[in-house]
């Protein structure tokens, strides 16, 4: 069975760019609890975020943000997911024990959350394994009106340095998976769809999320 998360607020380095005149409050992610098992294994990927110490600053955010990805649809690279399925990417529940993630084929992979409607969308946070310390390769995020994302594509994430994507040589640091998620700051980008690649992490072959929450405001 699934179990409710944890609630705690958590930020980011940044602040997220909004209009002047809107009031801005801190945002609060709900964040599951530790769970890491198994034997580590060595880390080993170029451009790597060393460790923080302490917690993330706070990320202001303008009033009435919300999940908006919160049991919206999903649909993949891979149509039939290895490993659980697609709609636990925005089911709520980001419990890190075994049972509660989606596995998709290795290579290069994506998932896509339909938001069903334009929003301005402040900052996204994933998933992808936190059972243990890892590292995803070639992350890249990004935001278009466009279902297919061949038209009005932004990127807000990109970690792919080497390019395997075929979606330009990411300049942004890889990090290592915890419970906190990777919290990626949006500066208001319009938009309907968010779709994130990957190709495999530091332990293995495969691409897995356990969630993705997509804050913003339904746009005007």
């Amino acid at each position: 069975m699934k179990t409710k998360t944890l609630l705690l607020a958590l930020a980011c380095l940044l602040p997220v760019c909004v209009n002047a005149q809107e009031k801005t409050v801190d945002l609060k992610i709900e964040l599951p609890p530790v769970v890491l098992t198994g034997t580590p294994v060595p880390i080993k990927i170029q451009n790597l975020e060393p460790a923080r110490k302490g917690s993330r600053e706070v990320l202001k955010v303008p009033e009435g943000t919300t999940n908006l990805a919160l049991n919206k649809p999903v649909t993949s690279s891979d149509k039939s997911p290895i490993v659980g399925e697609l709609s636990y990417i925005t089911d709520g529940d980001k419990d890190g024990d075994e049972g509660y993630e989606v596995e998709l084929m290795p290579g290069v992979q994506w998932v896509q959350i339909d938001l069903q409607k334009e929003s301005n969308i402040y900052a996204i946070c994933v998933w992808h394994y936190h059972r243990q310390k890892r590292a995803y390769r070639s992350v890249v995020v990004q935001i278009s009106n466009d279902p297919a994302f061949k038209t009005g594509v932004t990127t807000v994430f990109n970690t792919d340095y080497d390019n395997v994507t075929k979606l330009g040589e990411g300049k942004d640091m890889s990090y290592i998976e915890t419970n906190e998620g990777k919290l990626i700051p949006v500066s208001n980008v319009k938009g309907r769809y968010v779709r994130l690649y990957s190709a495999g992490n530091t332990t293995n072959t495969g691409n897995h999320y356990v969630e993705v929450d997509v804050y913003g405001k339904v746009a005007k």
